[in-house]
């Protein structure tokens, strides 16, 4: 890349910036994340102009409970760049489908499986879960056995909801599974 980090640090309003293996990763305000992508897709001396990836992770603990991570490729300078955002469970964050058209996917994927709300998308929809199902599967939180089951019924032709019926008396198990039982040489 043509501008060194600390050149972009002091023309962009950044909030913390980490290096891993010889690649950035920027942290910005939320607010901002069109204009900053804009201005790394369309100047001259960035030109990432591949969105490869943008990814949802996590963090139930921290006040800003999700990171929102984008992950640019620039082919002229064969460089690559990671922006985060990061977001509560209320705050939408802004569509970036205008600057990369391919990312109406991703963020329908990360609205369905977390939970976070794109404004001014234009087609939020569920992709991997039915329109009735309960909840946001890759949410920390999320509860691995439940008491509902849902399977395709092919004589309704849609998805069904039946109670779950378990052959166990009990559904905690308190047994350490044999992974953790370092005891064993």
């Amino acid at each position: 890349m043509l501008l060194t980090c600390e050149n972009i640090i002091k023309i962009l309003p950044i909030i913390r910036f980490e290096l891993y293996n010889k690649e950035s990763s920027f942290l910005i305000p939320t607010n901002l994340i069109n204009e900053i992508l804009t201005i790394f897709k369309n100047h001259f001396k960035y030109q990432f102009k591949v969105l490869t990836c943008i990814s949802g992770v996590d963090y139930p603990e921290n006040l800003y409970r999700f990171a929102i991570v984008y992950e640019l490729l620039s082919i002229k300078y064969n460089s690559r760049i990671r922006l985060k955002v990061l977001v509560d469970e209320l705050v939408p964050v802004n569509s970036i489908e205008k600057i990369f058209p391919a990312a109406t996917w991703w963020e329908c994927e990360i609205w369905d499986m977390f939970g976070v709300f794109f404004s001014n998308q234009y087609n939020l929809t569920r992709l991997l879960t039915d329109y009735g199902f309960q909840g946001y599967p890759l949410r920390k939180d999320f509860p691995l056995s439940g008491f509902t089951e849902s399977r395709y019924n092919l004589t309704k032709s849609r998805v069904v909801y039946e109670n779950l019926e378990l052959a166990q008396e009990y559904r905690t198990f308190e047994y350490l599974s044999p992974w953790e039982d370092f005891t064993k040489k």
